[in-house]
């Protein structure tokens, strides 16, 4: 009698026991879902567009993407006239993004590269005055007294019959208001140039290989710590010397080859042993990382985003900044599905597809 009410009590406890541990199991992990988003170039009204279209902010412009992990693939700056906006928000955003469980990574690209070590051809006027204060005119004039011999050495150099008066002129035209503050800001060791320092190069996505540029076939020897490590010393150390990794045409800031072999886009000299087809090359840097798929920018198509060679080779800059006035877009990842959206200039964001 006593064993087989044991045996009914040992059966109600197994039910209820049976189905809490079932509770306690985590259901199956879902994809991470990934936003990829190419080049800005300082175009803040459309990258905002385009973040609240793919849901990651909301009409406050802050983080309301949950867990998404957004991918921008550098060149936020230059060329427009908003640079110093969109950084701001990129840095504000990564903060808000890891306390929500989401991610906000901001790749290197060739031109955050240019501004860390002073090359400066396609910072705007505009970019500059995003940067001035009050107290600019004063900095400028002080700097100028700092720098006055080396400034009239320079001048004079190039014309020995320039009086001063003339070389302080000449400077100050082109030294516009904010430009000692953007300098400042973008050393090595201001407040953007270590946030860009910081940065990765190269990230690596659940499967998913994101630069820039893109990756050499010599590039991709290297483990992508070890990429991101001599990314970081360079800019550090302000190398603006031809051969390294941050200058370099087969490097991860500026390689097109992936994309094309124009030899003017590519800038890659003719000389030395011949690459290899773009299809092999693919095959062999994406077999290096164990990759499912690279994923770069810096190359603008006005078409829209490419899934190229079976989805292997996504392309993403599409022009998004009104300077190249393209098709603002971004990429959604998940799993394995592959969703470029279009996002319209004005107006409600556009249609998607496969």
């Amino acid at each position: 009698m006593l064993a087989r009410l044991w045996r009914v009590i040992r059966l109600g406890l197994a039910v209820p026991l049976a189905a809490a541990l079932a509770a306690a199991t985590p259901p199956p992990s879902l994809p991470p879902r990934i936003v990829a988003v190419g080049d800005l170039h300082g175009d803040f009204v459309t990258w905002r567009k385009i973040a609240s279209a793919a849901g990651l902010v909301g009409s406050d412009g802050h983080w309301a993407g949950g867990r998404a992990i957004l991918v921008q693939v550098g060149d936020m700056v230059d060329r427009g006239p908003d640079s110093l906006k969109i950084v701001r928000d990129l840095m504000r955003l990564q903060k808000e993004a890891s306390k929500k469980g989401g991610k906000v990574i901001v790749l290197t690209g060739n031109h955050e590269a240019m501004n860390v070590t002073g090359d400066l051809r396609y910072t705007t006027p505009a970019d500059f005055a995003e940067y001035a204060t009050p107290d600019s005119s004063a900095l400028r004039d002080r700097l100028y007294q700092v720098k006055k011999a080396e400034i009239e050495a320079k001048y004079r150099a190039g014309d020995p019959s320039m009086t001063p008066a003339a070389i302080h002129d000449a400077w100050i035209k082109v030294t516009p208001l904010g430009w000692v503050e953007q300098r400042l800001a973008w050393a090595p060791d201001g407040e953007i140039g270590r946030w860009v320092i910081h940065n990765p190069a190269v990230a690596m996505v659940s499967g998913n290989l994101f630069v820039h540029g893109g990756l050499s076939a010599e590039y991709s020897k290297l483990p992508i710590a070890e990429i991101n490590k001599q990314v970081t010393t360079a800019l550090s150390s302000i190398d603006r010397s031809p051969q390294s990794i941050i200058n370099s045409p087969l490097g991860p800031l500026w390689y097109r080859g992936l994309v094309t072999r124009d030899p003017k886009a590519t800038e890659i000299p003719a000389t030395g042993p011949p690459r290899p087809a773009i299809e092999q090359e693919l095959t062999t840097v994406l077999s290096a990382y164990g990759a499912r798929r690279i994923i770069v920018g810096h190359t603008p198509n006005l078409a829209g985003i490419q899934l190229l060679y079976g989805g292997r080779l996504v392309t993403i800059d599409t022009g998004n900044s009104s300077y190249y006035g393209g098709p603002p877009s971004y990429l959604e990842i998940v799993g394995d599905r592959l969703i470029p959206h279009v996002v319209a200039r004005s107006g409600a964001a556009g249609g998607g597809g496969e």
